[in-house]
Order: C-alpha cells, then structure tokens, then sequence
C-alpha cells in the first residue's frame, strides 16, 4: 500500500466516523452535546495542522546547518567554469 492510499485510506475512515456522529446516520441517538462538538472538527484539525506546520518549517529554517566546505567548493568549481568560459572567448 503507497503512503497516499494509507491517508487516503485514514482520511477517508475519519471522515466517516466524522459523518456518523454529526449527522446520526446509524440512528444510534447520540446526545445532542455531542453532535454539537463533532461538526467544526474538521475545521479544528485544519487550523491544528496549520500551526504544525508552519511551527515545523520556522524550526526548520531556524536549525539549518550552513555548509561551508560545499559553498567554498562551489565558489572554486564557478572561478574555474569562468576561467574556463573566458579562454573560450566569452566575455563577462
């Protein structure tokens, strides 16, 4: 199974569970209270994933490792393909 169809599949058993208790498909006389709490859900674990995210991102550009031996190889390999380019007659 590839990992869309696992959310796929988990989304999609949320999201009858969801549908079961907001709209008392199966008539199983859920309080009322119940009901109440379950419909703005989704709407909860959207802006709860939201923050996730952007909390997961702001500490990922906060951490990043600068690479300095690769940024100085790339600045001799760009020294090298521009003195490489200028014996060939092109001009800067």
């Amino acid at each position: 199974m590839t990992k869309l169809l696992e959310w796929v599949f988990g989304v999609s058993v949320v999201g009858a569970a969801w549908a079961f208790v907001t709209f008392d498909i199966l008539k199983m006389s859920i309080p009322r209270t119940y009901r109440e709490v379950a419909w703005p859900m989704p709407l909860y674990l959207l802006v709860t994933f939201g923050c996730y995210s952007l909390a997961t991102v702001g500490y990922r550009v906060a951490t990043f490792n600068d690479c300095d031996d690769a940024a100085k190889e790339l600045q001799a390999q760009i020294i090298e393909a521009r003195e490489d380019l200028r014996k060939k007659g092109l001009k800067f």
